[in-house]
């Protein structure tokens, strides 16, 4: 089998205050998700989102449906976003093919039954980083080029989280039923993200973190307002952010992470903020 999968379930707040380590870790934490020649994806009970990679080589590979979603193919009931962070790729929807350039993005709509993933250049693969989540209609795929985001620039580099934050899969650039992602680039000497913190009480998230450099890593900080916990994670890492999470996060260099998002509206500024002299 070229696809594989786990399944992550949903925690109770309350319960995550007790969590040691290893088990926030194991609850949260996405680690290996660009294995060569696989698709290896989470399946996660919040909001049903799926986050996963995918590594073709010489041969190209297709994203086949899974078991948890009962359905004949993979997108019967869901929509799919696609961001590149490898070599250049394509991906082929059906009948057509879609060239991804290092972070293009890439949305694909309910009902395609066919998508699969190739590499222009095995020695220089392709690394498609991908979220769905279900979806109640059919929009049309769109290809969404870094050059045509949205683009916001935020922060400061006298705070440390000078960033531009490129809206690639959002309401206003694409159509889609829930699903909205990102890419934000963290400028040099910048190392925060997601400052001030905030939650998203009527949508999850997941954060994917690239082009962290050899030796270095990102510190997470997760949980409550009032309750954090810190995941130490390394390049081509992700985790999942509950709805009563917060989702910052700190590196030892600069650095780019990927936001996906699914839930209950498409308001990308719908977010609670929480003072930074509040966090515990």
């Amino acid at each position: 089998m070229t696809v594989q999968y786990e399944i992550r379930y949903a925690s109770h707040p309350e319960d995550f205050a007790a969590y040691n380590t290893e088990r926030v870790r194991r609850e949260f934490l996405l680690e290996n998700l660009f294995i060569p020649g696989k698709i290896s994806m989470v399946y996660s009970m919040y909001d049903r989102m799926i986050a996963g990679g995918v590594s073709p080589g010489s041969s190209p590979l297709v994203l086949e449906t899974i078991d948890p979603l009962k359905a004949e193919y993979f997108l019967s009931r869901r929509e799919l976003g696609i961001i590149n962070v490898g070599g250049t790729g394509t991906v082929r929807i059906n009948d057509t093919d879609y060239i991804l350039n290092n972070k293009d993005a890439l949305y694909v709509g309910m009902g395609s039954r066919v998508v699969s993933f190739s590499s222009l250049n095995p020695d220089a693969p392709a690394l498609f980083y991908f979220n769905s989540a279900p979806a109640h209609r059919t929009f049309p795929d769109a290809l969404i080029t870094l050059e045509k985001a949205r683009k916001l620039e935020m922060g400061a580099l006298e705070t440390a989280n000078q960033r531009t934050i490129n809206q690639l899969i959002v309401a206003g650039v694409v159509k889609t039923c829930q699903l909205q992602m990102g890419l934000t680039i963290l400028k040099p000497g910048s190392v925060w993200n997601t400052m001030p913190p905030h939650v998203h009480s009527r949508r999850m998230e997941v954060y994917f973190y690239f082009e962290v450099p050899d030796n270095n890593a990102v510190c997470h900080f997760m949980g409550k307002p009032d309750e954090t916990r810190p995941i130490w994670m390394k390049n081509h890492q992700a985790v999942i952010s509950p709805a009563w999470s917060i989702h910052a996060g700190a590196g030892t260099s600069n650095y780019a992470f990927i936001w996906g998002m699914a839930g209950e509206n498409l308001d990308y500024s719908d977010m609670d903020i929480s003072k930074i002299s509040d966090l515990r």
